[in-house]
C-alpha cells in the first residue's frame, strides 16, 4: 500500500497535536497537517448462517501533494488520495484488484475533516450513526465486480497501543495514532460477473495517521482476525534489511474485558510455509506460528495467490488476503486479513 504501513513508519518525531488524546468524532476524520493518513476496510462475506465465500479489501491513503498548502486555487494539487480495492473468491482461489490516484478535487476526491467521509470518484466509506449503533457504510468496485456494504458495530473504538499512540520503535518518538473497528457486523450487496448476491460478513476497519514515512524497518508482517468467539486480535512485526525484527506488537479485544495491548517481548511470529509468485519471484511467508497472550496459534492463507501489483499508484508490491487462525490444536478460531511487505523489494517512498 503505498501502502498504509508503507508510508507510515518511522522514527521521526510527529507533531505536537499528535501528543493529544484521541477525540471522536472528530479522529474519524481527516488529518491533513499529518504526513500520511490511512483508512483500511477488511472483511469476510458468506451466504447467511454459510462459510465465507468472498473477502475484499477498500484502502484509502491521503499524503501531501506537489502544490504547497496556501495555494490559492481550489484545483491545487494540495492533497493525493490513493485507493486500493480487491476481492478474494475463496472458492475459485482467485483474486481481482485494481487502484486508483488522484489529486483532491472538492466534491468528489477528497477525506473530510471532522468525521469519517472519504470519497475517490465511486469509491466511497463514510460513517453513520444512528438509533444508538455506529456504523459505516462503502462501496467500491473493481474488474467484474461492484460491492455495497453496511457496517454496524455496538462497540467503541479500539485503541491501538497506548490510547491510541502505536508505537513503532524503541525511541520515544517513533509511533502512529492508531485505531481499529472490529467485529462489524456486515450487510453486502456483490454484483460479480453480472451476477448480484446478497451476502453478510464480518469486518475490519483501520484509521491510522502518522508524519514520517518508514525508518529503518524495509517491511512488516500485520495481521487482523475476528475470531468466532467475539474476540478481536492484532498482531504485527517490523522487519530490518537483514531480516531482524525491528519491533513488534498487537492487541486482543474481549467481549466484557479491557482491550489488552502487547509489548515486543510478548509478540513472536514465525513463518512455516512460504509461496513465490510466479509474477513476480517474491517469495512470502503465507503460514505462521503465533506466540502472544492471546496463546499459541497457526495462521494460514485461505490461498496463496493474494498477491497485489500496486506499482502503477504506489510503486509497491505486497501481498493482502484472506487468512484462517488455528488453535495449537488446529481448531480453527477466525479469519481475517494478512498482510505482507518488503519482501518484493522496500516501499519506493519510504
Amino acid at each position: 500500500m503505498v501502502q498504509r504501513r508503507a508510508l507510515l513508519l518511522a522514527a521521526l518525531p510527529l507533531p505536537r497535536q499528535a501528543q493529544a488524546a484521541l477525540r471522536f468524532p472528530h479522529d474519524f476524520g481527516a488529518h491533513p497537517g499529518q504526513g500520511i493518513e490511512w483508512w483500511y476496510l477488511t472483511g469476510l462475506l458468506g451466504d447467511a448462517g454459510g462459510p465465507p465465500r468472498f473477502g475484499y479489501q477498500l484502502t484509502f491513503f491521503q499524503l501531501p501533494g506537489p502544490a504547497p498548502a496556501d495555494h490559492p486555487s481550489g484545483l491545487a494539487a494540495r492533497q493525493l488520495l490513493l485507493g486500493h480495492v480487491a476481492l478474494s473468491d475463496l472458492g475459485a482461489r482467485t483474486q481481482r484488484h485494481t487502484q486508483r490516484l488522484m489529486r483532491t478535487l472538492p466534491g468528489a476526491v477528497e477525506a473530510a475533516v471532522g468525521d469519517c467521509n472519504v470519497r475517490l470518484r465511486d469509491w466511497t466509506l463514510q460513517r453513520r450513526a444512528a438509533g444508538g449503533t455506529d456504523g459505516y457504510q462503502a462501496a467500491f468496485s473493481g474488474p467484474g465486480f461492484t460491492l455495497a456494504l453496511q457496517l454496524a458495530s455496538p462497540d467503541a473504538p479500539l485503541l491501538q497501543g497506548d490510547a491510541g499512540m502505536s508505537r513503532k520503535g524503541p525511541a520515544a518518538a517513533q509511533f502512529s495514532r492508531y485505531y481499529t473497528r472490529p467485529q462489524l457486523a456486515t450487510q453486502a450487496t456483490l454484483t460479480l460477473d453480472g451476477r448480484r448476491q446478497s451476502l453478510t460478513g464480518r469486518a475490519w476497519l483501520d484509521h491510522e495517521w502518522s508524519d514520517s514515512l518508514l525508518g529503518d524497518a524495509v517491511g512488516w508482517d500485520w495481521l487482523g482476525i475476528n475470531l468466532d468467539d467475539g474476540r478481536a486480535l492484532t498482531l504485527f512485526q517490523l522487519r530490518r534489511q537483514d531480516g531482524t525484527r525491528h519491533w513488534a506488537g498487537g492487541s486482543l479485544r474481549t467481549p466484557g474485558a479491557p482491550d489488552r495491548s502487547f509489548g515486543p517481548d510478548e509478540v513472536a511470529m514465525t513463518p512455516t510455509r512460504h509461496w513465490t509468485s510466479p509474477a513476480t519471484n517474491a517469495r512470502w511467508p503465507v503460514e505462521w506460528r503465533l506466540k502472544s497472550p492471546a496463546g499459541e496459534m497457526r495462521l494460514a492463507a485461505a490461498f496463496d495467490a493474494q498477491e497485489i501489483d500496486a506499482r502503477q499508484a504506489s510503486g509497491l508490491v505486497y501481498w493482502e488476503g484472506v487468512a484462517r487462525l488455528f488453535d495449537a490444536g488446529q481448531r480453527p478460531l477466525g479469519a481475517g486479513y494478512l498482510e505482507l511487505t518488503g519482501y518484493a523489494g522496500r516501499a519506493p517512498l519510504a
